[in-house]
């Protein structure tokens, strides 16, 4: 079953850590049902001996299904030559494509569900601990910084070990990290807190990184984008409907046990989640990579052309011979679209989380009613909803890096219309519901084409590696805003918006000048246009 593309390497290893992490989390239910005579509250209740145990399982159990996840031969062909056959990019979509994209879909949605309960967390867990806000606002300041590190940590794990490898054990540490539902003490949430972060942060660009190296040329490009805003769509409506539902019942910490049943969702539909045939190849693992090839083709025979076929396209790019790393980004052909993007996703986290988390209060500044308020963001955020419809057409249909551009453009110039309107005082509704609208739809097109863009144009060796740090990038702009949101810099709203569009600008620039069309193209093609 080793040519499958869907085993395990250890069998053994993988579902004796899974039992572990599972118990570690069940070890933990007594005292949360405990709580049923407290109305949910447990805080200074001590750690019990099943607790302690449950917390050592944890851990022992991750090593376990590391262990299982890891090929057996991978230190062995790291470092061998690409297998000579080319992977036809010309079949159709098929049933086991969107079975691929219905499962990836699932999974990014829970990946975003994770992150998002922090904002309804947080109230319920300042009353519990009695907790002032700044002190809760660590909370959310230790998720972004394990976003930002799980980015690039399970990148390279995704680059040296496998996508799917990658992705189950984020399902894993979801489970594992459900635990924080049940810790009496703040400072437990804050440790578990990052690990969920790194966990999710890193889900997220393995996904769609093996999109990228499974879906037909044709389609690639607008189902990775469609990926993104529904998967982030469904995650945000996921974690408000799990608080609207299950939180009056049974507290805020519901929503952290709910790691737990979604990390499980994940490891039942592993089945589905086949290991990137182009990884495959890379690896030297030829037999695995046609056998997953050949359940995505269709059954039609031209899918994976011999060995000795000579392809009238570009030849295989050898990409095993150049070292990889977070440091080959910024190296060689790669170097300048690597910085564009990066400087992209620090804008993008400065605008989502300073200038748009400060948005209410610096409306309510210019005189909007504070009730009003948050009325009209919920008006603005409807109607941007088209928008993402909008980001997939341009970015299938048009040009991939061009529709990038113009959504980074469209951001500075909604930026710059807030500024306008916070420094002449304008109160008129209509031009501030336009504003915001076209500050919405700006901001949630770039985030949704910014990584899909970046799974697209690096080799094998360095995609996930690559996607991974452009996502981290966006991550680190959020730290970056929060932390300047904490000294006042979003209080003054004409400035802070003018200074935010300065990075948004200098990334399109760098993208428009050194930007490459990744429509319709094989990600083969992709790396010898970069090469030359």
């Amino acid at each position: 079953m080793k040519s499958t593309g869907i085993s395990f390497h250890h069998p053994w290893a993988f579902w004796l850590g899974c039992a572990l992490i599972t118990a570690g989390v069940f070890a933990h239910m007594p005292m949360f049902m405990m709580g049923k005579y407290t109305h949910w509250q447990m805080v200074g209740m001590p750690m019990t001996t099943d607790m302690v145990l449950g917390m050592l399982a944890i851990p022992v159990g991750l090593a376990f299904a590391f262990h299982g996840l890891r090929p057996r031969d991978a230190g062995a062909v790291a470092h061998a030559r690409p297998l000579p056959f080319h992977i036809a990019d010309g079949v159709p979509l098929n049933v086991e494509h969107w079975k691929l994209v219905v499962v990836l879909t699932v999974t990014l949605a829970i990946d975003v569900m994770k992150p998002a309960t922090l904002g309804f967390v947080v109230p319920g867990m300042s009353a519990e601990y009695a907790i002032a806000k700044p002190t809760a606002s660590l909370l959310a300041l230790c998720a972004l910084t394990g976003t930002t590190v799980g980015s690039v940590v399970w990148g390279r794990l995704a680059d040296v070990y496998g996508r799917r490898a990658a992705i189950l054990l984020s399902a894993l540490m979801f489970i594992g990290t459900a635990i924080c539902g049940a810790m009496p003490s703040f400072g437990w949430n804050l440790a578990m807190c990052f690990l969920m972060g790194a966990s999710a942060g890193g889900l997220l660009p393995i996904t769609f990184t093996l999109m990228a190296e499974t879906i037909p040329a044709a389609h690639r490009g607008w189902l990775l984008v469609a990926l993104g805003g529904i998967g982030t769509s469904a995650g945000y409506l996921l974690a408000a409907g799990a608080a609207a539902v299950l939180e009056p019942m049974f507290s805020w910490r519901v929503l952290w046990l709910l790691g737990l049943p979604t990390g499980a969702a994940i490891i039942f539909l592993n089945r589905f989640i086949p290991e990137s045939p182009r990884f495959l190849s890379s690896m030297g693992l030829e037999h695995v990579a046609r056998a997953v090839l050949k359940r995505f083709s269709g059954g039609r025979e031209d899918a994976i052309e011999p060995d000795d076929a000579v392809h009238p396209g570009p030849p295989v790019i050898d990409e095993q011979h150049a070292a990889t790393g977070v440091r080959m980004l910024l190296r060689g052909r790669h170097a300048r679209i690597s910085a564009g993007l990066i400087v992209c996703g620090i804008g993008w986290g400065l605008v989502n989380f300073g200038v748009l988390m400060w948005l209410p209060v610096n409306l309510t500044a210019l005189g909007v009613d504070a009730k009003a308020t948050s009325a009209l963001l919920a008006k603005s955020a409807i109607y941007a909803l088209p928008g993402i419809a909008l980001v997939v057409w341009l970015y299938h249909r048009w040009s991939s890096y061009r529709a990038l551009v113009l959504f980074i453009g469209l951001t500075v110039l909604s930026l710059l219309a807030l500024a306008a309107m916070g420094a002449t005082g304008v109160r008129a509704q209509a031009a501030v519901v336009a504003a915001v609208v076209s500050l919405l739809v700006s901001v949630s097109g770039v985030i949704a084409m910014l990584i899909p863009y970046a799974a697209e144009i690096y080799p094998v060796h360095l995609r996930g590696t690559g996607s991974g740090v452009v996502a981290a990038s966006s991550k680190l702009g959020g730290i970056i805003g929060a932390g300047l949101g904490v000294y006042g810099f979003f209080e003054n709203f004409a400035l802070s918006a003018v200074l935010v569009a300065v990075p948004m600008a200098l990334s399109m620039l760098m993208i428009l000048r050194h930007g490459i069309e990744t429509r319709g193209a094989r990600l083969e093609d992709i790396q010898a246009s970069l090469a030359r």
